[in-house]
């Protein structure tokens, strides 16, 4: 019997445990990889065999489908089982993500008489880095950064033991034959001693250093030194993410729920936004925030580190020079001017940002789905190829081939030409890993400014394909329909902006969605965005377009500001956005005048909502599909309440204005649910009021839970509807 297993099936000890089954069941026959997929081939019991290898799966492996077929005759197989040397075969993305240390190498590193003691690149079939390493396939060392480094003769023996845990891992390697850390100071000479105990030592005594993990490097230091470290590192206001010892400092600076636990202690190792405990430090570490991003240490050199650490945190953020992506190179980290730079000898082939989630009920939002959680892909029911490019900010890319859309990791933000050269490289790597050599379709954003156009323009002429430009709410919606498993859907889309059909920055918007069109049956009121952007970074602008609307004076803008600022609004772009109308309450409740980084006066205004009563009458005014927010806005005004009630009152109005349109549309479209998405659904309270609302009116709410809510996924949805579009011609 020939045996043809696809899935992730390699560098996850999936041919030792062919190995293994086989030869207790005396077979004969062999296992290879074959590009991405693994072949078997056995003289006997195909059938009782494959019933024991679905039975006893390595704990990283997936099968996603078998190919049983007559194979050779018993007798050219030969006696014994064997692992054959591998074939290009075909191609498909096969490999598993990076994978926290497992607790089996944890126990070899900290026991004295194992020889692997405190030895950092120690991994095995379970656990370590995967995709971060892997330069091609079929998963061989050859293909790997694994390559520098020949086994030594212990490695071997265990390399070729079948009894031995590590048989054919082949990553293996020891402190005689693998990589190795080195320590240097700012102007690159080399520290004596041992590297990690020596910066361990260094952080808490003050320093700032840059660490090199498995996808990039992490800038660190200790709580204690984060004022300096906010200076050195011009980042007054944005939160950092804080990589703790274990769950038990997770509890002395946060209050985590159950299912945040399990995230924070699944293999994935994402970093983990949970309600802060309030005090000075937490206050430090996400200034005005309610939330604090807190993660556990998922690398070998990270487990070190707290074992020579008397702390219990540190500072732990993606080393790069801010708009750039992370540092790789020894001389880029020297060049970020850290006093310490912990680097290691081993080729990083991808680089990975840490992931970050938020969990909404059992629902992973993913912030930046990246280290842990890529390669990933989604089934889509579509024939041919295309590239989706995304949108400007928060990047990721996708490639749709052979029924599935596969995401690339987190990019970043397309202001900067190496995100885009970041975005080619990681495209032409999953066309690589799935062997496709040509594509049908690209899909864009309409936005004319955005950089990843030029991109998607340049690959449209490269390859010969079509090109679609498509809106990006449809995107949004398209992405949910995807990973949700839908083709039609009605969905509120609400984010900060979107380049709409009219010109218009959409970002309130209803949409009733399918992948061959959309309409868009409802919207927020449209708002001037006095001086374009600079109302994005000046909130103030915000909400003194509402109020002068309304007839009435600012409090946060003086006369001479107002005069200029009034002489703008004719002729000022205008936005339908509900993130911009965030930011207005967040300036009219005195709580973030001024955006120093993504999100920041949304962001700040989360914990007054979730304070908030909503208790507060006002009436939800319509004019066709728009819900009128100005009118609204000068009712909160009105209104006697806190300024947390007159907030959440506020934005439940404008939710229930939406959720009507939204419900009204589906009930006579027989539809049973609504969606949500876009930036603002990263909000807890806001989603949380949004599903209840729906419930009222009888309908199911479907949130994201395989892909970013925010721009992460528009690259999914161009993929869905530009593939659509190529195949309905």
């Amino acid at each position: 019997m020939k045996i043809v297993v696809h899935g992730v099936v390699q560098g996850v000890g999936f041919r030792p445990t062919v190995h293994r089954i086989a030869t207790s069941m005396g077979l004969s026959g062999y296992v290879q990889n074959n590009g991405s997929n693994v072949v078997i081939e056995v003289d006997r019991d195909g059938e009782e065999f494959v019933r024991r290898l679905k039975s006893n799966l390595p704990a990283l492996a997936r099968i996603d489908s078998i190919e049983m077929e007559v194979g050779l005759e018993a007798a050219e197989l030969g006696t014994g089982f064997r692992i054959v040397h591998s074939q290009p075969g075909t191609r498909g993305v096969g490999i598993p993500n990076d994978v926290a240390i497992c607790p089996t190498c944890h126990r070899e590193m900290f026991d004295p008489r194992d020889r692997r003691h405190l030895f950092p690149f120690t991994n095995c079939t379970d656990c370590g880095a995967r995709f971060t390493v892997i330069e091609d396939l079929p998963y061989d060392r050859e293909k790997t950064s694994m390559r520098d480094f020949p086994m030594c003769e212990e490695c071997r023996r265990e390399y070729e033991d079948p009894a031995d845990r590590r048989f054919h891992h082949q990553t293996i390697s020891c402190s005689k034959c693998g990589p190795s850390f080195y320590l240097l100071d700012k102007e690159g000479e080399r520290v004596d001693g041992d590297a990690v105990r020596t910066f361990a030592s260094l952080l808490e005594q003050g320093a700032i250093g840059v660490a090199k993990s498995w996808g990039g490097m992490h800038l660190c230091c200790t709580l204690p030194i984060l004022p300096k470290m906010r200076e050195w590192y011009r980042r007054k206001e944005k939160p950092f993410a804080i990589m703790v010892r274990d769950l038990d400092a997770v509890r002395r600076y946060g209050e985590p729920e159950p299912f945040e636990e399990e995230l924070l202690t699944s293999t994935h190792r994402p970093i983990v936004l949970i309600r802060k405990k309030e005090d000075e430090v937490t206050e430090l570490i996400s200034p005005g925030l309610g939330n604090i991003g807190l993660f556990l240490p998922y690398t070998e050199m990270q487990q070190l580190l707290f074992h020579y650490l008397k702390l219990d945190a540190l500072v732990m953020t993606s080393a790069n020079v801010p708009g750039e992506p992370m540092v790789l190179r020894d001389e880029d980290a020297l060049d970020l001017g850290a006093e310490y730079c912990l680097l290691h000898n081993r080729q990083i082939i991808n680089r990975c940002d840490d992931s970050v989630v938020r969990a909404f009920g059992r629902n992973t939002f993913f912030i930046r789905k990246s280290r842990g959680h890529v390669p990933s892909s989604l089934p889509f029911d579509a024939k041919g190829s295309a590239i989706g490019v995304g949108a400007q900010e928060n990047i990721a890319g996708a490639l749709a081939f052979h029924g599935r859309i596969h995401q690339t990791q987190y990019i970043g933000d397309g202001s900067s030409y190496g995100v885009i050269e970041f975005l080619e490289s990681a495209l032409d790597y999953q066309m690589r890993l799935l062997g496709v050599d040509r594509v049908d379709v690209i899909g864009m954003d309409l936005h004319p400014g955005y950089a990843t156009r030029k991109l998607a323009r340049r690959l449209t002429e490269k390859y010969g394909a079509m090109s679609v430009e498509v809106q990006h709410h449809w995107a949004h919606a398209a992405a949910l329909m995807a990973e949700s498993g839908r083709d039609e859907m009605v969905v509120l889309t609400l984010d900060g902006t979107g380049y709409g059909d009219d010109g218009v920055a959409w970002g309130g918007e209803v949409l009733h969605a399918t992948y061959d069109s959309y309409e868009r049956i409802g919207h927020l009121q449209e708002i001037p965005l006095l001086g374009g952007e600079k109302a994005v970074y000046d909130v103030r602008r915000l909400s003194f377009a509402f109020r002068e609307a309304l007839g009435l004076g600012s409090s946060s803008i003086p006369d001479h500001e107002a005069e200029i600022l009034r002489k703008m609004i004719s002729k000022a772009p205008r936005t339908t956005s509900f993130g911009r109308v965030l930011d207005a309450l967040a300036d009219e409740l005195g709580i973030c005048r001024y955006r120093s980084y993504d999100g920041e006066p949304a962001m700040k205004l989360e914990r007054h909502l979730e304070q908030g009563r909503g208790s507060l009458e006002i009436d939800v005014v319509h004019k066709g599909g728009t819900v009128m927010t100005v009118p609204m806005y000068g009712q909160m005004l009105e209104s006697n309440g806190t300024a947390d009630d007159k907030a959440r009152s506020m934005v439940l109005a404008m939710l229930e204005g939406l959720v009507d349109i939204a419900a009204d549309r589906a009930r006579s479209a027989n539809l049973k649910e609504i969606g949500i998405t876009g930036g603002v659904s990263y909000n807890h309270t806001i989603t949380a009021m949004a599903q209840r609302l729906a419930k009222e009116r009888g309908l199911e709410l479907v949130c994201p839970n395989l892909l970013p809510n925010g721009d992460g996924c528009i690259s999914t949805g161009q993929c869905a509807i530009a593939l659509r579009k190529s195949t309905s011609r």
